[in-house]
């Protein structure tokens, strides 16, 4: 089932109906309210979603409430800017090192999930867009990206600043998923995580699924791009799973 996104005012009318002392209500009353705060429960159980937005971000600056850094060398440029063909402020990274990030302060994250849309640009060497997730620090995470001068989506382990691909449930060898990601174009990118299984949805279908156990813990998450990618970013949302 899709994620529903809760809003404040929905979260708190689920406390107040659990506060509510429902058991001491008499005949329907009480009926209603344990029906209510069951539904409640149930879609807190689906998942407890963020959404990011750059509406208020002043353009041309690094966005508020992330972290520009990098895994290797280089200067990495994430800065928030308008787009002709987004409706909304997008954040854009527009410099060259060997794997800029863009991580979202705050969070905390073990089991659950990150979408993106991502728009590749420009690139002589790569234009690709990804997720990261697990984030210890800049040099140990886990990341999917989709790169549109290959033609696929595939999903890696760093550890220790080194990049390495990771095979797909099923299959041994290869190099992640042929898929087209024409650029110019915006596209989908989602990664739900379990325990140590990872599912990938791309322009909303099902593309693989990864099992590894490298990193365990909960962590940051954040965006990723790879060498001279020019890559716009945008409709980020990440939450928990059940």
């Amino acid at each position: 089932m899709d994620e529903k996104l809760l809003s404040n005012s929905h979260r708190d009318r689920c406390s107040r109906i659990i506060a509510a002392g429902a058991f001491a209500l008499p005949g329907s009353l009480r009926t209603g309210l344990l029906a209510s705060a069951m539904l409640c429960s149930t879609t807190i159980g689906i998942a407890m979603a963020e959404n990011v937005t750059f509406a208020n971000d002043p353009l041309g600056q690094t966005p508020k409430g992330w972290t520009a850094t990098m895994t290797g060398t280089g200067t990495p440029k994430w800065t928030v800017e308008s787009d002709p063909t987004w409706p909304s402020k997008i954040v854009k990274q527009s410099g060259a090192a060997t794997f800029p990030l863009l991580l979202k302060d705050g969070t905390s994250l073990k089991d659950g999930f990150v979408e993106i849309r991502f728009k590749p640009i420009a690139g002589d060497e790569d234009q690709a867009g990804g997720i990261v997730w697990r984030v210890k620090d800049a040099n140990n995470y886990y990341v999917v990206r989709a790169n549109a001068l290959e033609d696929n989506v595939v999903l890696y382990k760093t550890v220790n600043g080194k990049r390495s691909p990771l095979d797909i449930v099923g299959r041994k060898g290869g190099y992640g998923v042929k898929a087209p990601v024409p650029s110019g174009q915006w596209h989908s990118l989602r990664v739900e995580f379990v325990g140590h299984r990872f599912k990938v949805v791309f322009n909303g279908k099902p593309a693989f699924e990864v099992e590894d156990s490298t990193f365990s813990d909960a962590g940051q998450i954040g965006l990723w791009t790879k060498a001279d990618s020019v890559t716009a970013f945008d409709a980020i949302s990440y939450g928990t799973l059940p």
